[in-house]
């Protein structure tokens, strides 16, 4: 037996890790195996990505099988990582529809999970793009879901959490580009309230993210950096110099210990917000080209970065709320952070739009991303915010849960229902799951 965590190192439970190196093997075992859920990199923040009794590694199936620069469709095994498809296809002139936090996913992972990006409000999340996969059921056998083909399957699938099936391979389609570079812009919000209004008021650029200082009270509550970006064209950064295509940034700092929890006091985020607020604030107004790896993947720069909470590990706490709740339902959440002292090291707010699978995390509205270390009381005051976004119309990410309850995620998720009919409809769906479905009940 194995013992797993997700990327929150919380909880931790131990399984069976069996690890096929081929379709075949993956075929066979499959059904001699219950409690079965399929693993990619294990960026999941919770429990999603371990079997109740048996995980299945998908690290073998590592092959770009096509990719047709002329259309931007590629053909991807299911454990191929972002980074991979990345080094493959910008060198052609595209890059991938929705990009995550961090380039360091799977394929797999990122339909189960039905990722989004900086751009769901224009773009949807990455389950829009996908256009067929081929996927290994419970019983040993496989089937090719499209549009016009098990169309039902494959919207399941896409934000299912790996629960009707092993993803195996999927086909999606990349966006053209011209270079590497994005055209970035700051812009500073005063507070939580402002920052809503400045991610609505630019909600045409194609991507925006903003950064919460998430220790600021009173009217500074939610003082915030907003990136908004555009892909550069190549005459822009040809006119600056500058390489159209930059080196991925290979040296990486790695934290090699746990760092102690000390080093996430109130007083030194504080001190970290307070600093990167005023960088920030002064580069606002006047565009800035930066290099595609620091805009959409800051904290890859950092190896190992879930260290920085400590041996014990911490929760990521991400819900959505839509826009008519949004002020006060995300004002009450900041606020509580605060009151509560907890050093949030990453408070992350986005815009998103309306997403299409049973158990897709987006609603149209607005998310928040917060890092919480594991301390006295954390697990007390997250069941005070889910009151507050269930109130509000919201929900909680199941990619980044570890802690919420069944009656919150029933009540949350109105889709649930009908995905629990259509598992019942797959050979030897029972046998399939994981120790968030467990928790959950799905």
């Amino acid at each position: 037996m194995t013992v797993l965590s997700g990327w929150g190192r919380y909880p931790r439970f131990p399984t069976q890790v069996v690890e096929p190196i081929d379709y075949r093997a993956a075929r066979l075992l499959t059904p001699l195996h219950a409690g079965l859920i399929a693993r990619g990199a294990g960026r999941a923040y919770g429990d999603a990505a371990i079997g109740e009794q048996v995980t299945l590694s998908t690290a073998q199936f590592d092959r770009i099988r096509s990719f047709d620069a002329r259309t931007g469709l590629m053909r991807a095994e299911a454990g191929v990582v972002l980074a991979d498809i990345i080094d493959v296809a910008m060198a052609r002139g595209h890059f991938p529809p929705v990009v995550p936090g961090t380039q360091f996913v799977t394929v797999g992972g990122m339909i189960a999970a039905d990722v989004h990006g900086k751009n769901h409000h224009r773009d949807g999340g990455f389950g829009d793009h996908v256009e067929e996969i081929t996927l290994l059921l419970p019983d040993g056998s496989t089937v090719h879901c499209t549009a016009h083909q098990n169309a039902g399957l494959l919207a399941a699938t896409i934000g299912g959490m790996g629960l009707t099936g092993t993803i195996l391979d999927a086909t999606f389609r990349l966006r053209p580009i011209e270079c590497g570079w994005m055209r970035q812009m700051t812009l500073v919000a005063p507070n939580v309230g402002a920052a809503l209004d400045m991610l609505h008021q630019h909600r045409d650029a194609s991507y925006s993210v903003a950064w919460i200082d998430c220790l600021a009270r009173g009217p500074a509550l939610g003082r915030s950096l907003i990136f908004t970006a555009e892909h550069a064209s190549r005459g822009e950064v040809q006119a600056l110099g500058l390489d159209p295509f930059p080196a991925r940034a290979r040296a990486r700092l790695s934290l090699p210990i746990d760092c102690p929890q000390m080093l996430l006091s109130r007083v030194s985020v504080a001190l970290f917000n307070e600093v990167y607020f005023r960088v920030g604030a002064g580069k606002a107004g006047v565009p800035q080209m930066v290099p595609w790896e620091s805009y959409f993947f800051p904290l890859d720069g950092i190896g190992m970065w879930n260290r920085i909470y400590g041996r014990e590990g911490f929760l990521q706490y991400q819900c959505v709320v839509p826009p008519s709740a949004a002020r006060e339902t995300l004002s009450g959440v900041l606020d509580r952070l605060s009151r509560f002292g907890s050093a949030s090291f990453l408070s992350v707010l986005k815009q998103l739009g309306a997403a299409h699978g049973d158990l897709s995390f987006p609603m149209d509205g607005y998310t928040l991303a917060l890092d919480l270390p594991l301390r006295n009381g954390v697990f007390e005051l997250l069941d005070e915010l889910d009151k507050l976004v269930v109130a509000a119309g919201g929900r909680l990410y199941l990619a980044k849960d570890a802690r919420q309850s069944r009656m919150t995620f029933e009540r949350t998720y109105p889709g649930l229902e009908h995905f629990r009919a259509l598992r019942r409809t797959i050979p030897g769906s029972e046998r399939v799951g994981s120790r968030l479905s467990l928790r959950l009940g799905i």
